[in-house]
This record gives C-alpha cells, sequence and structure tokens, in this order.
C-alpha cells in the first residue's frame, strides 16, 4: 500500500495434489486441504489488516493439472464428491474470511460443467451457479488473463474477432473485470456490440461496476 498498490491477486486456494502441475506446486500452501484452508484464511486476515484487498484464485481449483494453462488447454477429470471434500474447501474458507475477489481458472471440469467446449472460464454453471449462487460470493469474480493459450485455443483466429467472442463468453458466464486480454481493442468492441444487441444486459454491466467500485470503496479509492 505504501507504493500505491491496493488489489493483490493472491491468495492461492488450489490444493497441490499432482506432484505432475507444473503451474501450482510450490504456489500452493500445499496438499491438505484443512492447512490450506487455514493459511488462505490468514493471509486474508492479514491484508485487510494492512489494507489490501484480496483475490483467491483459481476456482474452482488447479491444484490437480498436469499441464500449465498458460500454455494448453487443463482439465480436472476429479468426481463432484472429491472436488467438494478437496479443492472447494479452501474456497469456502476464504470466502467466509471476506475475500474481496475470487479468480476463475481456464480449466475444464467435467464433472461441473460437460459442455466439451467449454473451461471454468467461459462456464455459467461453474462462474454463476456454483461460485455466486451456491457458495454465496458476493464480491467481485476476475478471469485469469485473457491472453493465455488455455483460453485462446478454445476461440481460433479464423472466425471474425476471437478475443471479443471469449470476452463476451467470459461476461456471459459471469465475471465482472477481465485480466490481460490477448487484444483489448477486439475484447472492447465485442463486449460493445454484445451490450447494445442485447446478448449482456446493461443491468449485469451495472452489477459488475457496482462489485467493483464498492471492492475500490473498500480501499479507499
Amino acid at each position: 500500500r505504501a507504493i500505491g498498490i491496493t488489489w493483490n491477486f493472491y491468495p492461492l486456494a488450489d490444493v497441490q495434489i499432482n506432484p505432475r502441475n507444473p503451474v501450482i506446486n510450490t504456489r500452493s500452501f500445499g496438499e491438505d486441504p484443512a492447512q490450506v484452508s487455514a493459511m488462505v484464511t490468514a493471509y486474508i486476515k492479514g491484508s485487510h489488516a494492512g489494507g489490501m484487498l484480496t483475490t483467491l484464485k483459481h476456482f474452482p481449483g488447479h491444484g490437480d493439472t498436469d499441464t500449465d494453462s498458460h500454455l494448453a488447454l487443463s482439465r480436472v477429470n476429479a468426481t463432484m464428491d472429491r472436488l467438494n471434500s478437496v479443492e472447494l474447501p479452501p474456497f469456502k474458507a476464504g470466502i467466509a474470511a471476506g475475500s474481496d475477489a475470487v479468480m476463475i481458472a481456464h480449466v475444464a471440469f467435467p464433472s461441473i460443467e460437460p459442455d466439451p467446449n467449454k473451461i471454468a472460464t467461459t462456464s455459467e454453471v461453474v462462474v454463476t451457479g456454483l461460485l455466486r449462487d451456491q457458495l454465496g460470493f458476493k464480491g467481485v469474480i476476475v478471469s485469469d488473463a485473457l491472453e493465455m493459450h488455455g483460453l485462446t485455443k478454445l476461440y481460433p483466429p479464423n472466425n471474425g474477432n476471437p478475443a471479443g467472442r471469449a470476452a463476451v463468453d467470459t461476461v456471459i458466464a459471469g465475471q465482472d473485470f477481465l485480466e490481460l486480454p490477448s487484444d483489448l481493442d477486439g475484447t472492447y468492441n465485442g463486449l460493445l456490440q454484445a451490450v447494445k444487441s442485447g446478448a449482456i444486459s446493461r443491468k449485469q454491466i451495472d452489477a459488475s461496476v457496482r462489485r467493483i467500485l464498492i471492492a475500490k470503496a473498500k480501499a479507499g479509492l
């Protein structure tokens, strides 16, 4: 905060249970959901004491992947029972601790979203159904970097405006804040046209803006 930083995309709520995970590994608080939950809670408490906004990531859990979602499509093939016992508890703990934001993973979760063309980022079932409605998260939902290949490979460039299509699907799924788009103009124009056409409602945009303004107010901005 002393150098003007108000929002941290941390802590990781991912439970590191796959030894071949090339991207989460040492970034995680550990292999035990209870330990990760305790560390996440403590991190949020300490951050808030210092006036810093926090972001749980990567929902609903990036710990059991063996590919890097920056480079390729990632998948967690766990059952819903396993997700409820391992992946989701640290996110529930972080939400209970008052995290200001949750970041969505560019990862497929077939047991939650059966559509093979959708990852968590573009799944309304994951973002709105599970996180917003079932877990009751009321803060800012932020995408992982839209330039990552775990998302862009689903939107080939030979079909119109790929960045715009990805952004529209991400917002329709329920995200409020889009991080690092690969094509800023394409992203903006795609979203603008989607709102003008009614594919994305102005009510949804207003709700997202309100959540972001509440977060800024918490940070004293």
